[in-house]
């Protein structure tokens, strides 16, 4: 089985009661379609100071409630 890494940002989204992914990347001062990517695994760089505005704007202090490290189907983790 392959791993892969996946940003929840639903999670976050229902967890801190934000209303859409638009409020989010409003509130941390990031690109909405940067976020949108990350949602929906289409991005393949994970930039380090997004997680960090995510965590500082939400005050999370563990990583893993916003980045999961998951197994994936050999054909998923070709097609990515």
């Amino acid at each position: 089985m392959a791993k892969q890494v996946v940003v929840k940002i639903d999670y976050l989204l229902e967890k801190y009661e934000i209303k859409s992914l638009r409020k989010l990347a409003e509130m941390c001062d990031i690109r909405h379609a940067a976020l949108s990517e990350l949602t929906n695994g289409k991005r393949k760089n994970i930039n380090f100071g997004h997680i960090e505005r995510i965590a500082e704007t939400l005050g999370i202090d563990d990583i893993s409630e916003i980045i999961d490290f998951v197994e994936v189907d050999g054909e998923k983790a070709q097609a990515d």
